[in-house]
C-alpha cells in the first residue's frame, strides 16, 4: 500500500463511503448499492483506491475481493488498470480479467482487484442470444461465470465498482451480468452524473463541486469561441478560423506556463464529427497543421481512433511534458480518458445540433497539478466550434461552468483603477478534519485517558465504564398509547404538540415501551449531535463528528467498528445522552479557536489584491443562468443579466428613466471570482456590490440592493465596510445600501450603519443625490 495526500473534500468522501460500506454489508438485503456522485475531475480513482485499502485494513478478518468494471470503448479498461497499478504499487494485486484470469485461474483470491471491460464482457449474438465473448461461453476451462460462482462458494465477500456507470450500465445486458451473473454482496456505481433513481440505491455518497474547484482540482470555467467574432457562413473559412483561434490559444497558455517557470505542454483536443464528414475533417486539420509544422513524424500530432492510432500511447500523450500539441479523436475517449494537461476543445460542425455538456468538455476540465495558478487564464477551459448556434445544456451538479455567450464592454467606458479584493472561500462554515484532536483531548480529558495511549485497552474500558454505562444497553422508546383527550382540555396545554407527559394529565398508564427502529436510532445519534454543534454547519459537519467519535472508541476502546461496532457506539452516546451531549458541546466550543486558526492561515495564503481593478472588456455567461434584455444604458453588450430580486429589477429601470444623469451602469457578477469587484469585509469575507454607476456629473456610484429588514446583521458589515472603502479611496465616489420604500429608493451613507426600521432618517432619497 502507498501513502496518499487526499485533499479534504475527498477525505470526507472516503469516510462517508466507509460508514455507509459497514452499514450495509451488516444489513440482509438483495442488491446493496452506493451511489457514489463526484464531478468530473475530482479525483474518483484516487478516493477509490484510499478506500479499497482502509476497508481491507478494516476487514481483517473477513475474505474481500473487488471487481472494477470498467465502462466506455476502447481499452480504458488498461488505463484503469494502469491507474491502479500506479496507486497501489504492489498491494493489493491488480489483474485485468482476460489476462490473469484466462482459464487458469478457478476463483478470485482475498484482497484480489481484478478489471473487467464491461463492453466486451456483456456482449450477446444479437440471433442467438449466446455471449460472444470466451471469458462467458461454456469451455473446458473455467469461464467469468463459473469464475465468480466459485469466489462465492468460497465465501468470499464480493465489492463490484462501476466506473462511469452513467454508461451503457442500465441496459437489460449490463443488467443481466451486473444482477443475475455477479450478484454481488456490495455494488457502488461510480459516476459525475449517476443515472439510478431515489429508491434504485440504499445509499448515496455525494461530492459536491464547487469543493472541488475550491481545492484546484478542476478549472473554474468553460470559455466557448473566445473572441472569436462571428463565424463566417463559408464552411471552409469557418473550420480555418476555430483551427487557427485554436493554435494561437495553445501558444499564448504555452507562452502562460513559459513565463511561470512551469514545464506542461497544453495539449488541444479535436474532435472529429462522425461518419464521411470525418474523415475530410481529418484531412482538413492534418493539412492545416503540416503548414505549421504540427504532424506525426515529430510528434507534435497524435491521432485516437477505433481504426488508427497514431502517437497515442497513454504515457506518450498524458504527461504533462509530452511532446504531442494536438491530439485527433471521436467518440472513443469521450468517457473516462484523463489527461489533465489538455485545455482547448475543437469540435467541427455536425450534421445533427451539437449538445455541450459536462461529459463531452470533460476532458479539458481537469487542472495539470491539481491547482489553481496566479494566471486566470491557465484556470479555464477553452471550446471552439463552428456552428452558427448550439444547445448548452444544464448540467445538473455544476450550472454555470460552460459559458457560450460573450458580452462585450461598450466604448464609452474609460479606466476606473479601482481597488479591489478578491480571495477563495476559505470557510464553509463547517467542523473540518482538525476537529479529531479536539475530541480526543475533551473525552480523554473527561475520562481520564492518556492521550494518544492506546495500549492499556482494558484499563480504558474500566476508566470509562466508571463513568457512563456500557452495558446493559437498549434502544427503547416510550409511545403514548390509547389517550382520550376533553377537546376542551386542548386550550390548557403548553405547547402546540402532545407528548407522552401531557398525555400522562388525562389518562393513567399511558405510555409503552417499544425497540427503537435502526433508522429512529441513528436519527436521534445524529440530532444529538446536531444540538450541540454551536453555530457550524450541520450538513457539512455532522459526517466529520461522528467519524471522529467512532475513531476515539476504536482507538481507545478497542471497539470494532465491522458489524455491529457503530451501532453499539449509537447505543452508548444515546444511553448516556447527558454526559454526551455535554462533551459535544465543550468539544464543539474548544473547536473553535482552532477553527479560526485554521481560517486565518488560509486567508493569508489565498488573499489577492487588485490595486488598478477595471471592469474586464468582455465576459463569457451561461444561459442557464443569465437572460437577455434590451437595456440602453447596460455597459456590456449584448445586454445580459442575472436577476435574484425584484428590488433589482426595479433598480434597474429606474436608472435607465435616467438618461439625463446616468451615463452607464454594470451589474457586478454573483459568480464569486476576481473579474468582479469585491470589498473586504468581517475579516474573511468578500462583498460584492451590485451595481457600479457612472453619471455624467462624473461620479461614480457603488450600490448593493437590499430588501429592507432581511439579514440586517450583515447588511450593518457590510455597509459600514462599503463606507470604510469609499472614505480610504478618497476619489469622487458616492454609494452605498439601497432599499425601495414605497415608490422611492432610499440610500444610507452612514459610517455607523442602522437598518431603515431603526433609523429612517438615515436613509436619504437616491433621487437628491444624482439630480
Amino acid at each position: 500500500m502507498t501513502t496518499k495526500t487526499l485533499k479534504r473534500y475527498q477525505e470526507k468522501a472516503v469516510d462517508e463511503l466507509l460508514l455507509k460500506t459497514r452499514l450495509l454489508l451488516d444489513k440482509s438485503l438483495d442488491k446493496k448499492t452506493i451511489v457514489f456522485q463526484s464531478p468530473t475531475g475530482s479525483g474518483k480513482t484516487l478516493m477509490m483506491t484510499e478506500y479499497i485499502e482502509q476497508l481491507i485494513k478494516e476487514f481483517e478478518d473477513t475474505d474481500l475481493c473487488f471487481l472494477w468494471i470498467s465502462i466506455g470503448k476502447g481499452n480504458l479498461h488498461v488505463q484503469s488498470y494502469n491507474s491502479l497499478n500506479q496507486e497501489f504499487q504492489g498491494f493489493p494485486d491488480v489483474y485485468l480479467l482476460e489476462q490473469e484470469f484466462f482459464g487458469s485461474r478457478e476463483t478470485i483470491t482475498r484482497n484480489e482487484i481484478v478489471v473487467v471491460n464491461w463492453e466486451k464482457l456483456r456482449a450477446k449474438d444479437n440471433k442467438t442470444g449466446e455471449w460472444k465473448n470466451i471469458l462467458m461461453k461454456d469451455k473446458e476451462t473455467t469461464n467469468f461465470r463459473e469464475l465468480i460462482r466459485n469466489t462465492k462458494e468460497d465465501k468470499t465477500t464480493i465489492i463490484m465498482i462501476i466506473d462511469e456507470s452513467h454508461s451503457n450500465s442500465t441496459s437489460e445486458r449490463a443488467l443481466e451480468l451486473r444482477d443475475k451473473v455477479v450478484n454481488a454482496d456490495l455494488t457502488i456505481e461510480m459516476s459525475a452524473t449517476p443515472v439510478l433513481r431515489e429508491g434504485e440505491y440504499n445509499e448515496k455518497v455525494v461530492v459536491e463541486p464547487n469543493d472541488v474547484i475550491e481545492e484546484g482540482m478542476i478549472k473554474k470555467e468553460i470559455i466557448i469561441n473566445e473572441n472569436i467574432g462571428k463565424i463566417d457562413d463559408d464552411e471552409t473559412t469557418s473550420q480555418e478560423l476555430i483551427m487557427q483561434a485554436a493554435f494561437e490559444k495553445r501558444e499564448e497558455l504555452r507562452q502562460l506556463y513559459q513565463k511561470m517557470d512551469i514545464d506542461i505542454n497544453p495539449l488541444v483536443m479535436v474532435q472529429l464529427p462522425s461518419g464521411e464528414a470525418g474523415e475530410d475533417k481529418k484531412e482538413f486539420v492534418e493539412g492545416f497543421l503540416a503548414e505549421k509544422d504540427i504532424n506525426y513524424e515529430n510528434k507534435r500530432l497524435a491521432v485516437w481512433l477505433s481504426e488508427e492510432k497514431v502517437n497515442n500511447e497513454n504515457m506518450f500523450v498524458t504527461p504533462n511534458d509530452s511532446e504531442v500539441d494536438f491530439l485527433i479523436f471521436k467518440q472513443a475517449i469521450d468517457t473516462g480518458w484523463d489527461c489533465p494537461r489538455a485545455s482547448i476543445l475543437v469540435r467541427f460542425r455536425e450534421i445533427r445540433s451539437i449538445v455541450f455538456e459536462i461529459q463531452t468538455i470533460g476532458r479539458i476540465l481537469r487542472m495539470p497539478e491539481a491547482a489553481h495558478y496566479e494566471e486566470d487564464n491557465l484556470n479555464k477551459g477553452f471550446v471552439y466550434t463552428n456552428v452558427k448556434s448550439l444547445e448548452v445544456k444544464k448540467e445538473t451538479y455544476n450550472p454555470n461552468i460552460i459559458k457560450p455567450i460573450i458580452v462585450k464592454r461598450k466604448d464609452v467606458y474609460e479606466p476606473l483603477k479601482l481597488k479591489s479584493y478578491y480571495r477563495n472561500r476559505v470557510d464553509f462554515g463547517d467542523i473540518t478534519l482538525s476537529f479529531y484532536k479536539v475530541l480526543d483531548k475533551t473525552f480523554c480529558k473527561y475520562f481520564g485517558l492518556k492521550i494518544d495511549e492506546d495500549e492499556i485497552l482494558e484499563r480504558n474500558r474500566k476508566k470509562v465504564g466508571q463513568k457512563i454505562n456500557l452495558e446493559n444497553l437498549d434502544n427503547r422508546d416510550e409511545i403514548i398509547l390509547d389517550v382520550h383527550l376533553d377537546a376542551k382540555l386542548f386550550d390548557a396545554l403548553p405547547e402546540h404538540e402532545i407528548s407522552g407527559r401531557e398525555a400522562d394529565l388525562f389518562s393513567e398508564k399511558t405510555l409503552i415501551a417499544a425497540n427503537l427502529s435502526q433508522d429512529d436510532l441513528f436519527h436521534a445519534f445524529e440530532s444529538l449531535i446536531r444540538v450541540n454543534l454551536n453555530g457550524f454547519s450541520f450538513k457539512r459537519s455532522v459526517p466529520t463528528v461522528k467519524q471522529a467519535l467512532y475513531r476515539w472508541f476504536r482507538k481507545y476502546l478497542d471497539i470494532n467498528l465491522v458489524g455491529n461496532g457503530i451501532i453499539y457506539i449509537q447505543n452508548i452516546t444515546l444511553n448516556n445522552a447527558d454526559i454526551f451531549s455535554q462533551l459535544f458541546d465543550r468539544a464543539t466550543r474548544e473547536y473553535k479557536p482552532v477553527k479560526d486558526e485554521e481560517i486565518n492561515k488560509k486567508i493569508e495564503e489565498i488573499e489577492e489584491w487588485n490595486n488598478a481593478w477595471d471592469i474586464a472588456k468582455s465576459r463569457n455567461l451561461n444561459p442557464h443562468s443569465y437572460k437577455k434584455f434590451d437595456y440602453a444604458l447596460s455597459l456590456y453588450t449584448p445586454c445580459y443579466l442575472n436577476i435574484d430580486s425584484g428590488v433589482e429589477t426595479d433598480f434597474i429601470k429606474y436608472l435607465e428613466n435616467k438618461k439625463a444623469a446616468v451615463k452607464w451602469w454594470w451589474q457586478n457578477g454573483n459568480e464569486h471570482m476576481s473579474l468582479n469587484f469585491g470589498i473586504k469585509y468581517n475579516r474573511k469575507s468578500t462583498f460584492q456590490p451590485d451595481f457600479i454607476v457612472l453619471f455624467e456629473n462624473g461620479k461614480l456610484g457603488i450600490f448593493d440592493t437590499k430588501a429592507s429588514g432581511n439579514r440586517e446583521d450583515d447588511n450593518k458589515l457590510k455597509g459600514e465596510a462599503l463606507q470604510k472603502y469609499i472614505t480610504e479611496e478618497k476619489k469622487n465616489i458616492f454609494g452605498g445600501l439601497i432599499v425601495k420604500e414605497g415608490q422611492h429608493f432610499r440610500i444610507n451613507e452612514k459610517k455607523i450603519y442602522s437598518s431603515f426600521q431603526e433609523k429612517p432618517n438615515d436613509w436619504v432619497y437616491l433621487e437628491e443625490l444624482i439630480n
